[in-house]
C-alpha cells in the first residue's frame, strides 16, 4: 500500500487539479451560448475519434490531428467573452471603495427609493457597480454626476421622464449615468414572465460583478440580481435585509468601524422627503 501511494501520489495530485479546472470551467460556461457550442464541438470530435479509431480511417484521424492547433485558437476567439468576464471577477474587488458608515446611508437611501417604486409600480432598473467598471454601458446611456436620492430615481423612472428608458448605473453613492443599455442574457428563461429589464438585469450580472435591483411596472414587484441570479418578488424586509447582506459580508478586516454587520432595518414609515408624491400616479 504505501508503495502504492509513494509512487502513485502525484497523479492523485494531478487528477485532482484537473477536476477542479473541469468543475471551475463548467460553473463559468453553464447555463450560456458557449456551453452549446462546447457541447456541439465536444460531441463531434468524440464521434469523429471513434468512427476513425474503429474503422481506422487514417485520413479522418490526420485531420482531428492536424486541427487540434488551430482549434484551441478559435475556442480561445469564441469563448472570448466568457474568459474575459471570468478573469475580470476572478481580478476584481467586490466591495465598495468607502466606509461602512458611508455606504450604510447609502443603501438606506436606495432601500427608500426602491420601495417607493414599489409602490407607486413605476418600473426601474438600477445597476450598481463594484470592482468591474461598468464604463462600457455607461457610455449607452445620459452619463450624469448627480449624489443619490429617493426623489432623483422617482424624477428618472417616471414613464413621461427622458431618461426612464433604460437602466441607472450607480458607482459609489452617485449616480453615474441613466438611460443605459445592458445587455439581455442569452439564456432560455423558463419563466416567460420574464420581462425584459429582468433579462437585461441577469445579462449585465452575468457579464460582471454589480449588482442589478428591478422593480416591475406591471406588479410592483422587486428583484434583486447577483452572478446571473435573479431573485424575484422580495417583500420590503427581505429587499433590506438581502441588500444589506450583499454589501457588508466579508467586509475588509483593516474596517473597524462596527464589530458587526450593520443592518438596514427601518421598520417606521419612510421620510417624508422620500415617500413624497414627487410624480402623479
Amino acid at each position: 500500500m504505501w508503495t502504492f501511494i509513494n509512487e502513485h501520489w502525484r497523479d492523485a495530485i494531478e487528477i485532482l487539479l484537473l477536476a477542479t479546472c473541469i468543475y471551475q470551467i463548467y460553473r463559468a460556461f453553464r447555463a450560456t451560448r458557449g456551453a452549446q457550442i462546447l457541447v456541439g464541438l465536444g460531441t463531434i470530435l468524440v464521434f469523429l475519434t471513434l468512427v476513425s479509431t474503429i474503422f481506422k480511417f487514417e485520413v479522418i484521424s490526420w485531420i482531428i490531428k492536424g486541427a487540434a492547433t488551430f482549434l484551441a485558437f478559435a475556442l480561445i476567439v469564441i469563448f472570448q467573452p466568457e474568459l474575459r468576464n471570468g478573469l475580470a471577477r476572478i481580478g476584481s474587488n467586490r466591495l465598495f471603495s468607502f466606509s461602512n458608515k458611508r455606504r450604510l446611508a447609502f443603501l438606506e437611501r436606495f432601500a427608500d427609493a426602491v420601495i417607493n417604486l414599489s409602490k407607486k409600480r413605476i418600473g426601474a432598473l438600477f445597476a450598481i457597480q463594484r470592482g468591474i467598471s461598468l464604463k462600457e454601458h455607461l457610455d449607452s446611456g445620459v452619463v450624469l454626476d448627480a449624489q443619490f436620492s429617493p426623489e432623483l430615481a422617482m424624477t428618472v423612472f417616471h414613464p413621461k421622464a427622458p431618461l426612464h428608458d433604460g437602466g441607472m448605473i450607480i458607482a459609489d453613492d452617485r449616480v453615474a449615468g441613466a438611460a443605459c443599455v445592458f445587455p439581455v442574457t442569452e439564456r432560455l428563461m423558463q419563466d416567460r414572465s420574464t420581462g425584459l429589464r429582468h433579462r437585461a438585469a441577469i445579462g449585465l450580472t452575468e457579464r460582471t460583478d454589480a449588482i442589478a435591483v428591478v422593480v416591475s411596472e406591471e406588479t410592483g414587484g422587486i428583484s434583486i440580481c447577483e452572478n446571473g441570479i435573479l431573485q424575484r418578488n422580495l417583500t420590503e424586509k427581505q429587499f433590506r435585509e438581502k441588500i444589506s447582506e450583499i454589501f457588508f459580508s466579508g467586509k475588509p478586516s483593516h474596517e473597524t468601524e462596527s464589530e458587526t454587520d450593520p443592518q438596514l432595518d427601518r421598520k417606521g414609515p419612510l421620510p417624508p422627503a422620500g415617500d413624497s408624491d414627487l410624480v402623479s400616479d
